[in-house]
C-alpha cells in the first residue's frame, strides 16, 4: 500500500479514505453516489469555473436550488477542491517546460518524506509523482529560460539531501494537455 493512503475509517456513519496531501494536509474524502447529472455538473464546472449557477442548472437539467446543493454536496465530499484560473505560461515569461527523472539513494521512508517536504516547497516544480521503474520521481518543472533551469538544477534540486541521479527532458510542444478530468461513463 502507498505511504499516503491508510485504512477506511468511519466519517460520521459514512465510510470514506483518509489520506496525507503532498502538502501534508489531512483530509477525509466521503463516498458519494456520483449519477449522471454530478457528472454533467462535474464536466460543465471543469470546462467553466466561473458559469452562474443559474447557467450551471439550465445546462444540467435542474432548477437553481437542487444545482446548487448538488454543487455544494461536491464540494463538502472533497470532489471539488478548488476554482482556479488557468494562465498561459508563455503569455507570463514561462517558456520552459522539463521532465525530470530523480532517483535517490535510499527509498525508505525518512528518504522519501525528506524529499516530497523540500520538492514541495520549489515554484518551479508544477508536478511531482512518486514512481515505480527506474527512477523514484518524476517532476514537471516550468522556467523562463534554460539558464534559470540550470539554477534550479544546480541551486536546489541537486542540494537535496539523498538526490543520487537526475535525467532531464525538455518538451517541445505540448500535445495534449488537459486540466478536465474525465467524469463520465468510460469505456
Amino acid at each position: 500500500m502507498l505511504p499516503f493512503l491508510a485504512n477506511m475509517i468511519d466519517l460520521s456513519g459514512q465510510i470514506g479514505i483518509k489520506y496525507l496531501h503532498i502538502d501534508t494536509e489531512e483530509r477525509i474524502i466521503p463516498n458519494l453516489t456520483i449519477d449522471a447529472i454530478d457528472q454533467r455538473i462535474l464536466s460543465e464546472l471543469q470546462q467553466d469555473g466561473r458559469i452562474t449557477n443559474h447557467d450551471l442548472a439550465g445546462r444540467v437539467g435542474l432548477s437553481p436550488s437542487p444545482c446548487l446543493r448538488r454543487v455544494r454536496q461536491l464540494e463538502e465530499a472533497g470532489i471539488i477542491r478548488n476554482y482556479v484560473g488557468l494562465v498561459d505560461p508563455a503569455a507570463v515569461g514561462l517558456q520552459v517546460s522539463a521532465f525530470i527523472r530523480v532517483r535517490l539513494d535510499g527509498q525508505d521512508d525518512r528518504h522519501l518524506a525528506a524529499f516530497e517536504q523540500m520538492i514541495a516547497g520549489f515554484p518551479e516544480v508544477m508536478e511531482c509523482y512518486l514512481m515505480t521503474g527506474e527512477c523514484d520521481y518524476q517532476l514537471r518543472v516550468l522556467v523562463a529560460s534554460l539558464a534559470e533551469f540550470e539554477e534550479f538544477l544546480r541551486q536546489k534540486l541537486t542540494r537535496i539531501s539523498g538526490v543520487s541521479q537526475v535525467t532531464s527532458s525538455f518538451a517541445l510542444r505540448p500535445i495534449v494537455y488537459r486540466t478536465a478530468i474525465p467524469v463520465g461513463p468510460r469505456g
